[in-house]
C-alpha cells in the first residue's frame, strides 16, 4: 500500500494534478465539517521568530513518532500527505475501526503541521521537524472548541487514546486540550505513557482572565507532563494563556498560521497551538540525542530555553521560549559534574628565587650609590662658591644694612597748574 502511494504521489507530481485522496472522512463522519480554505503563501512570524531550519543541518526529526492525541489528521493535506508521513491511527471517538487519519474541524491537522509539515515551494509555512511521522489519535469532532478548550470529551476516550499511542511506540505525545477536573483515568494514562519514556507534551489552557490567579489545568499539571503557554508576536504571554506553576514553556501562539484539512491554511490561536512548537523541538532533540530519556529531553528544552518577559522560572512563561535550535545543539551533558581533584601546589624554583634576590640587592645598592654620588657633587659645588667668598672676607660676618626705626615718607611733588591764576 505504501509503495502504491508513493506511485501516484510521483505520478501526480510529474503530471502536474493533486493525487486521490487517501484520508477523506467516512460517510457520515462529519456531520458539520470545516469548510476548505485558501492556502496562504506568506511566511509566518512564529516560523521567522524561531527559524527551526537552522537546526535543521543537525537534526530533521527522522526517526521520531509523534502521536497527535486530538481530532485527527488530514494526512491529504500537501504538506503531510509525503508517503508514511502521517501513518493510519485509530479512531477512538467513532464506534468502529476507522483510522485517525481524517479531520472533520481542522484543529488536530493544525497541531499535526505546526510539529511535521513539509516544506514546499511557494508557501510560507512549515513544521518544526519535517521528518518526524505523525500518529493520528483521533478523540473528539467537535468536543475540542476552537481555542483547544476541553469541551464535553470523554475521559476515558481520552484515556484509551493516550494508552494506545504510548504502546505504538510514540516517543512524544502531544495533547492540544485542557481542562480544570482531574480524572483519574487520564492521570493513569498519563503516568502509563511517562513510565515508558514518551515526552507528553500539553496546553497550559485558555482561560485565564487575569495576570495572577493560578487556575488548574489538566493534563498539563501532572507529573511528567511538560505544559506550554502561549505568547504573541511581542514575546508577551496572550491573554487567555494559563498562568500557574505548571507552566515549563512558552512559545508562538498569537496568529500563528497552520494548515487545515482540504489543502488550506489559517491563522489561529491559543496554547492548543503553541504545544506543537515544543512537540516539534523534542522531536528534533529525540532524533539527534536519541539517548537521553523523556525527562532529560524536557531538561534540555528548558534549558536552552530564551529569556522571556517573567524571567526565570516565571508563572507565566516558565522557562522561557523554546528555542530548536539551540535544544539541538547545544553540548549539554546530563550527567553530574565531576568532582574537581584536590589542589598540589608546586614546589617553589629556589634558583629562581635566590636570582631574584641577588638582582633586588644589586638594584637596592645601586640606588644608594646613585643618591651618595648625587650628593657629593651637590657638596663640592657648593663648596666651590662658599670657600673662595670665605677666603676674601677673611671669614668676617658681613653685617646687613641698618633698618631705619621710621619709613621714609615721600611727599607729592607741587602741584603744576596748566592755567595760571585770575
Amino acid at each position: 500500500m505504501a509503495a502504491l502511494t508513493a506511485v501516484l504521489a510521483v505520478t501526480a507530481q510529474f503530471f502536474g494534478i493533486a493525487p486521490p485522496a487517501q484520508a477523506a472522512p467516512p460517510a457520515g463522519a462529519c456531520h458539520t465539517p470545516e469548510p476548505a480554505r485558501s492556502a496562504v503563501p506568506a511566511q509566518p512570524w512564529a516560523q521567522q521568530a524561531l527559524d527551526p531550519r537552522r537546526a535543521w543541518p543537525h537534526s530533521r526529526g527522522g526517526g521520531v513518532l509523534v502521536a497527535v492525541v486530538d481530532s485527527g489528521v488530514d494526512a491529504d493535506h500537501p504538506q503531510l500527505q509525503r508517503p508514511g508521513k502521517v501513518l493510519p491511527g485509530r479512531d477512538f471517538y467513532l464506534a468502529g475501526s476507522y483510522p485517525g487519519a481524517f479531520d472533520c474541524v481542522s484543529h488536530g491537522t493544525g497541531v499535526a503541521a505546526i510539529v511535521a509539515a513539509d516544506p514546499v515551494a511557494g508557501i510560507g509555512f512549515h513544521g518544526v521537524a519535517p521528518d518526524a511521522r505523525i500518529l493520528p489519535v483521533r478523540i473528539s469532532d467537535r468536543d475540542v472548541g476552537d481555542q483547544g478548550e476541553a469541551l464535553r470529551i470523554d475521559p476515558q476516550v481520552v484515556a484509551n487514546g493516550i494508552r494506545y499511542a504510548a504502546d505504538q511506540g510514540a516517543r512524544v505525545l502531544n495533547l492540544s486540550l485542557a481542562g480544570h477536573e482531574d480524572f483519574a483515568v487520564i492521570r493513569d494514562a498519563v503516568a502509563y505513557a511517562v513510565a515508558r519514556d514518551v515526552l507528553v507534551v500539553a496546553a497550559a489552557g485558555n482561560a485565564q482572565r487575569d495576570a495572577t490567579t493560578e487556575l488548574p489545568s489538566y493534563p498539563a499539571s501532572y507529573p511528567g507532563v511538560l505544559a506550554v503557554g502561549a505568547v504573541d508576536i511581542d514575546g508577551a504571554r496572550i491573554q487567555g494563556s494559563q498562568v500557574g506553576r505548571y507552566v515549563d514553556l512558552v512559545a508562538p501562539g498569537a496568529k500563528v498560521l497552520t494548515a487545515t484539512r482540504v489543502a488550506g491554511h489559517a491563522y489561529v490561536d491559543g496554547t492548543s497551538f503553541a504545544a506543537p512548537f515544543v512537540t516539534g523541538t523534542a522531536a528534533l532533540v529525540r532524533s539527534a540525542w536519541p539517548g537521553l530519556s523523556a525527562a532529560e529531553v524536557a531538561q534540555r528544552l528548558m534549558a536552552t530555553a530564551a529569556p522571556a518577559r517573567g524571567g526565570q522560572g516565571s508563572p507565566a512563561y516558565g522557562a522561557g521560549l523554546v528555542d530548536p535550535y539551540r535544544a539541538v545543539t547545544d553540548g549539554l551533558d546530563p550527567q553530574k559534574p565531576a568532582a574537581l581533584p584536590a589542589f598540589v601546589p608546586s614546589p617553589p624554583d629556589q634558583a629562581r628565587l635566590d636570582r631574584e634576590a641577588r638582582d633586588e640587592r644589586t638594584a637596592t645598592i645601586a640606588t644608594w650609590l646613585t643618591v651618595a654620588a648625587v650628593t657629593g657633587v651637590v657638596l663640592a659645588a657648593l663648596i666651590a662658591v662658599i670657600v673662595p667668598r670665605g677666603r676674601r672676607r677673611r671669614w668676617r660676618p658681613v653685617r646687613a644694612a641698618a633698618v631705619p626705626d621710621q619709613p621714609t615718607v615721600v611727599e607729592p611733588p607741587e602741584q603744576v597748574f596748566l592755567i595760571s591764576e585770575p
